[in-house]
């Protein structure tokens, strides 16, 4: 089971790719989603925190990194860093 995703999480996680150079996008976007995962389930499990990845949801997650300033959503750079934090979600995560 996911956590229902907010606005908040997609903002963090599109301003922690935006942070980094674009080769290394995909692989941080994977990263935060299998770190959200797995504090989700140790929160589940055990009714706390994650000590890196934080409760579970996608914003403590990212926020484990840089996050780069919050950009106009016209940004060109942003809005492709929300586009692939969109597409992340829709799809199953690669174990």
């Amino acid at each position: 089971m996911r956590r229902p995703v907010l606005w908040e999480d997609l903002r963090s996680l599109a301003r922690a790719l935006l942070a980094q150079p674009e080769e290394r996008r995909a692989e941080l976007c994977q990263q935060i989603l299998k770190g959200s995962a797995r504090a989700l389930r140790q929160a589940q499990a055990t009714g706390r925190c994650h000590p890196r990845w934080g409760d579970g949801s996608l914003d403590a997650a990212a926020r484990c990194f840089p996050l780069a300033p919050e950009p106009f959503p016209g940004d060109p750079d942003y809005a492709a860093c929300l586009r692939r934090a969109l597409r992340a979600i829709d799809r199953p995560m690669k174990r």
